[in-house]
């Protein structure tokens, strides 16, 4: 383990409101009649109602402070690799020491934003996403990390946590030959329970861009998604594959084509770039861009405090041929495959060439020599993909060695999930195998709806009501929640469920009565008295607190009661909401409405402009 210090924003703790409903996904696709059958079912399959049992991660903020992060390291003669396994097990760093180039698009803060499943999201590297459509649940959180003894004697760096709303037991090897200007990453998913999971995965690769960037991969055609709620199957064009010729925020992905090898690069205006292959299972590959008008700009200078010049682009690895898709892991089944990652060199006017066969067939012939090498490659991480680690260097959560307490299940001895990772907070949920959940004053978790079957016959008591609440509403049952809920009693966590799902403001009064002084509370009741009682919703506003989401939601209110003046004269102040969700405009939507009231018809200031439409 070594230390890497960077300017980083403070992640905060989890919010104890557990999140009843997924959040808003921005992929939504309403032309479903004119796609194919096959994607049209896997589209439609494996929706993610709620991402409990874990809680969200929006307490972060914007003050970047000097901190260590501890990083582990793969280093030859050819190519240096950093890895943060407290953060996801991100690919941080790769770079080509013989040229002294980075490969990836390495960030040079930790700030933290609102585009994840759990919320908390950062730019940067590669980062690994399993379980559901967007940006994984671990994404900002810790991976067991431990050393492998490799099938060469190189040592492997193992990395591995279970998915909690999937229960997929995500694996990561990482391997450095001592021959190779590439890093060989091998990915497993183990399903260990005895029926279909959907599965999801994509390797999210961030690149620098410049002008004359320009990604290649084997393909004539991609399903264009422009946020406009459509997939289009359109020709691969010259000027599709510059990403910084975009406006707006764009994805493509590409259709595979038929006896080609998986492989996407990135090259610049001299044809030097960076490259990740991977075996046949992981098929599908693409570009996003976020557009050069200045919502796009806007959102990599959020991402990225400080960049300069053009920004960055990813191209993207995944198993199916889209990320609005889901396919059906079988039970008691694990999928493997390998990626590699390294630097590529391709003849610059062939690469340039504006014949896009041309391109593309010249970016192939520079990496044959690796696409050939692969299938021996996967074949020798096969001999040791279920091997013990031999040194532990990096502990993740503690909830994989819960659950293996209560189903019992299979998993590889290769990512062992040991008694001893659990902490105090997964301890507590152990008394509920034997039929008891003691009540406490404390805050309740995250509730584990796997187990909803020990809940609704454990012993009576607050907890126990509340928890059964959140498992029967995950499952379906509102009614059933709620008079769970009501059986819980007079507590600011069932209060706020019943409040929530209701859009009850009395339960809400009540619960912040009970509990003033926590600020998420507070958000989401003063956002329901907005909607139902402008004037009432005063009298909270009167004692929140001093948050730049209680900000925004006092402009909300102006607009609401027709005070256009106070909604600008607040704005005009500035106001930086740190948790702006991707795909969200709020502040630039209010100002539009603050000015076409007051009739004076100011520009929307650029550091308010997050349109991913390219406003």
């Amino acid at each position: 383990m070594q230390d890497l210090v960077l300017p980083a924003a403070a992640l905060g703790g989890e919010n104890p409101l557990p999140p009843l409903r997924s959040h808003q996904e921005v992929h939504e696709v309403r032309n479903l009649a004119e796609l194919p059958a096959d994607l049209q079912a896997n589209i439609t399959y494996g929706g993610l109602r709620s991402t409990l049992p874990c809680l969200d991660q929006d307490g972060y903020d914007r003050t970047l402070v000097e901190t260590t992060l501890g990083s582990l390291v793969l280093e030859n003669d050819f190519v240096r690799a950093v890895v943060l396994p407290s953060l996801g097990g991100r690919l941080y760093s790769l770079v080509h020491k013989s040229t002294g180039r980075e490969l990836l698009y390495r960030n040079p803060v930790f700030q933290p934003a609102n585009l994840a499943l759990r919320n908390a999201w950062f730019a940067g590297g590669v980062e690994w996403n399993v379980g559901s459509t967007g940006h994984w649940t671990g994404t900002c959180s810790p991976m067991h990390a431990a050393r492998v003894e490799g099938p060469d004697g190189t040592p492997i760096l193992r990395l591995w946590e279970l998915e909690r709303t999937r229960n997929l037991v995500t694996q990561l090897d990482f391997w450095l030959p001592a021959d190779s200007e590439f890093l060989y990453v091998g990915v497993r998913l183990q399903n260990p329970a005895d029926h279909d999971v959907p599965a999801y995965w994509w390797s999210n690769i961030a690149v620098d861009q410049s002008e004359r960037t320009r990604v290649l991969v084997p393909a004539d055609q991609a399903w264009r998604y422009g946020y406009g709620a459509r997939l289009d199957l359109v020709d691969v064009s010259s000027e599709l594959t510059y990403p910084t010729w975009h406006d707006k925020a764009v994805d493509y992905f590409f259709e595979p084509l038929a006896g080609e090898r998986p492989w996407i690069a990135s090259i610049d205006a001299e044809g030097n770039g960076l490259a990740q292959v991977s075996t046949a299972r992981l098929r599908g590959r693409k570009l996003f861009v976020w557009g050069e008008a200045p919502g796009g700009r806007r959102w990599q200078e959020w991402l990225a405090p400080g960049l300069e010049g053009p920004g960055y682009a990813e191209i993207q690895a995944g198993l199916a041929r889209t990320q609005m898709e889901h396919l059906k892991l079988p039970g008691a089944t694990s999928w493997q495959w390998l990626e590699a990652y390294g630097p590529v060199s391709v003849d610059a006017d062939a690469a340039h060439a504006d014949d896009w066969q041309v391109a593309r067939t010249a970016g192939a012939a520079a990496l044959n020599a690796v696409l050939d090498g692969l299938p021996a490659r996967e074949a020798e991480w096969s001999t040791v993909v279920d091997a013990a680690p031999v040194e532990r260097v990096a502990v993740g959560s503690g909830w994989g060695a819960l659950e293996l307490a209560r189903t019992g299940w299979s998993v590889s001895a290769g990512t062992p999930f040991d008694a001893d990772t659990m902490t105090d907070r997964e301890r507590a949920w152990l008394p509920l195998l034997d039929g008891q959940l003691p009540a406490t004053d404390g805050v309740p978790d995250g509730t584990l709806v796997g187990w909803r079957e020990l809940l609704e016959k454990a012993a009576d008591n607050w907890l126990v009501w509340y928890h059964r609440g959140v498992a029967r509403y995950y499952a379906g049952d509102e009614a059933g929640a709620l008079d769970a809920w009501r059986e819980s009693g007079d507590n600011p966590w069932a209060l706020r469920n019943i409040g929530f799902v209701q859009q009850d403001l009395t339960a809400y009064e009540r619960a912040l009565e009970l509990c003033p002084d926590l600020v998420e509370l507070q958000v989401e009741a003063i956002a329901l008295a907005i909607a139902v009682d402008p004037i009432r919703a005063t009298q909270y506003l009167a004692s929140a607190a001093d948050d730049p989401r209680i900000q925004a939601l006092r402009v909300q209110q102006a607009l609401a009661t027709g005070d256009a003046q106070r909604a600008h004269e607040l704005l005009a102040e500035g106001i930086q909401l740190a948790t702006v969700r991707e795909g969200a405009n709020p502040l630039t939507d209010y100002w539009v409405a603050a000015e076409e009231a007051l009739g004076t018809g100011r520009p929307v200031p650029p550091e308010y402009q997050f349109g991913m439409s390219g406003s």
